[in-house]
């Protein structure tokens, strides 16, 4: 049996690895407009859109989003263009 190539596995790995979609506070986006974006764009409820648009007030950030990094990018990308401040980690 052949072992795989350590740099195969890790990537295989790494794909595999949950990222984390992370919303950052800025003093421009209203919490209303913050509560709207993540739930049309992250399919967020109500109640935890409200929970996560505070934690990011006081806070200063939250992640918003777990998941595989492909499934993440288009809702950065979405909400960038609504000029909201998030990274993937």
């Amino acid at each position: 049996m052949e072992a795989k190539p350590k740099h195969k596995q890790h990537l295989k790995e790494k794909a595999l690895k949950e990222s984390a979609l992370v919303l950052y506070n800025d003093d421009v986006n209203t919490f209303d407009h913050v509560i709207d974006c993540l739930i049309a764009i992250c399919d967020h409820s109500p109640e935890q859109a409200e929970q996560c648009a505070y934690l990011v007030h006081y806070k200063g950030q939250c992640t918003v989003k777990n998941g595989s990094f492909e499934a993440l990018k288009p809702m950065k990308t979405a909400l960038l263009e609504q000029q909201l401040s998030v990274v993937i980690k």
